[in-house]
């Protein structure tokens, strides 16, 4: 009987794995990687999708075309089922999304050496907050996989499956999984190996939340936020508008913010601006389809401050444009996103109804766990359990494939 795939299509990353006999085997998605980010990008010159690190290279290359990333955080709204122009077909996001999962799916099959009609398929403990956007979300993404021609399409959460590859063959452990959209924990008991969850709990933040909070606290105000302009009739001041700022500094916004009529607004708002050098910086970022970069530029001096400081470059805006990101501002500014990461945490152990010193083991699943104030915020909760490091990008991979052991 063919074998299961295990797909960790996540908000920022993507990873794939199988299981050969009892141990997982990721697949090589690229040349020399087990993990490519979850981006696409439509090239208006070849007419063609590109996904994966090609994606982020024709971006940086500064190819003509729409790039996308974060759309996983866009499943269950109504975006996903819009008919769009994408290149030269008109299609919904779920199809595009089904195109993804086909390649991985294809590539995957090249590598097993056989056909892979049956997925388990990592999902989040919630996709979206509201209930019937969350219902929606998981009926959007199995349409998507069966797009992409698998049969079966059955669902892990993604902390219950970083909990079969964290290795704690003992104790009581919680998985802390920080992906870009959403963090999600579970708690797990394990003896001899055998492990039982207990609870699982998620909240809709993640790492591109950290992001927003970092783009708008430091990156947007020189492009024009917090500003004042003139009224065209009058002359009065008035705060310029924040919305076009928060687009800006969200992952999934930016692809669809970059269009001539938010450039021509930005060109309008510049000549009435009580700072126009300002809003010029604005105005260059959304006519030159800057935006992603921007992001990018944000999520670097992120890393860079977590390692022990750093800045947010913004010289692909200005020559020499620069903002200082040190490790004790970024503890500041992500204060409110480590305590809303806490509280899911504490919310998962008491829904285990497990007290807080009894957990021995907190596993980190994803980049943004490793992030100073979630780590500090995880210690101050737990302060009696060891923090268990797993591959932060494909530990929920190889879980998925793990728990196949034994499906018919």
């Amino acid at each position: 009987m063919a074998r299961w795939l295990g797909v960790d299509f996540g908000t920022s990353n993507t990873s794939v794995a199988i299981l050969d006999g009892d141990h997982p085997r990721l697949i090589e998605l690229e040349p020399g990687r087990l993990s490519v980010p979850t981006a696409i990008f439509l090239d208006a010159g070849t007419r063609q999708m590109l996904f994966g690190s090609a994606a982020v290279e024709a971006l940086v290359e500064g190819r003509e075309g729409r790039f996308l990333r974060a759309i996983k955080r866009v499943l269950g709204t109504p975006l996903m089922r819009e008919t769009r122009q994408f290149l030269n077909r008109r299609m919904t996001l779920v199809e595009l999304v089904g195109e993804v999962l086909a390649r991985l799916r294809a590539r995957a099959e090249a590598e097993a050496g056989e056909g892979l009609v049956r997925v388990l398929a990592g999902r989040p403990v919630v996709f979206q907050s509201e209930p019937e956007r969350d219902a929606q979300a998981a009926l959007d993404l199995a349409d998507a996989y069966r797009l992409a021609g698998f049969e079966e399409v059955d669902w892990l959460t993604e902390p219950e499956a970083a909990a079969w590859a964290c290795g704690v063959a003992d104790g009581l452990g919680l998985v802390v999984d920080i992906g870009g959209g959403t963090s999600d924990f579970t708690v797990f008991s394990a003896e001899g190996g055998r492990r039982t969850v207990l609870a699982s709990e998620g909240v809709r933040i993640g790492g591109t939340d950290a992001d927003r909070t970092l783009s708008l606290a430091h990156a947007m105000p020189l492009l024009g936020l917090g500003t004042r302009l003139r009224a065209e009739i009058g002359g009065a001041l008035h705060d310029v508008p924040v919305a076009p700022f928060h687009d800006l500094a969200t992952w999934e916004r930016i692809g669809f913010l970059q269009t001539p009529e938010m450039a021509r607004d930005a060109a309008r708002m510049r000549r009435l601006a009580e700072r126009p050098e300002r809003l010029a910086r604005l105005h260059a970022v959304l006519e030159s389809g800057l935006g992603f970069d921007l992001a990018f530029a944000v999520e670097a001096g992120k890393i860079g401050a977590n390692e022990g400081g750093g800045r947010i470059d913004l010289g692909l805006v200005e020559r020499g444009l620069a903002v200082p990101l040190p490790a004790d501002r970024l503890e500041r500014d992500l204060e409110a996103f480590a305590a809303a990461i806490g509280e899911g945490a504490r919310r998962a152990v008491e829904r285990a109804n497990v007290p807080p010193d009894a957990i021995t083991h907190v596993v980190h699943v994803g980049g943004s766990s490793l992030l100073r104030p979630v780590r500090r915020a995880m210690a101050d909760l737990f302060p009696t359990a060891r923090p268990v490091e797993t591959a932060a990008f494909t530990a929920v991979a190889e879980g998925l494939a793990l728990a196949t052991a034994g499906r018919g």
